[in-house]
């Protein structure tokens, strides 16, 4: 079977969309007609999901070196947790924590930490901010 062809007869009878839609049974699809909705068994495949992640993770990466070139010379672990914050908040969002930031460039680590502690985001998240904030201030991996 010619792939390039059956992508283009499927794409003309499918549509090609880039977002969640109904079809036109009113189910959740996305992409070429791929059935995401979990009332009639759909759901996206492991290696689907982690090449999604992989995309947005390299995306929000590059969006944060081009606006805060210095967090690349932080730690491993540092850097992960402002490209989570970013993950979660977008990188515009995470711009917004000025002091926070500003304290993680100047490496005044328990600061930023409780910074990121006071904040409504930490509110909003909980768990995950306290994990953010004990990375940022030890260094080390949280679980």
């Amino acid at each position: 079977m010619d792939r390039n062809r059956m992508i283009a007869l499927l794409s003309q009878h499918e549509g090609r969309i880039g977002h969640v839609y109904k079809d036109s049974l009113g189910y959740l699809t996305i992409g070429v007609g791929h059935l995401v909705d979990e009332r009639k068994g759909g759901k996206l495949p492991e290696h689907i999901i982690d090449a999604l992640l992989d995309y947005d993770m390299a995306e929000h990466w590059t969006e944060l070196l081009e606006k805060l070139p210095w967090v690349q010379n932080l730690d491993d672990v540092r850097q992960a947790v402002l490209l989570d914050m970013a993950f979660n908040l977008g990188v515009d969002g995470l711009l917004k924590f000025k002091n926070t930031l500003r304290l993680v460039h100047e490496a005044d680590y328990r600061a930023a930490s409780r910074n990121m502690l006071d904040s409504l985001w930490a509110r909003q998240v909980k768990t995950r901010a306290v994990r953010l904030s004990r990375m940022m201030e030890t260094g080390q991996w949280q679980s």
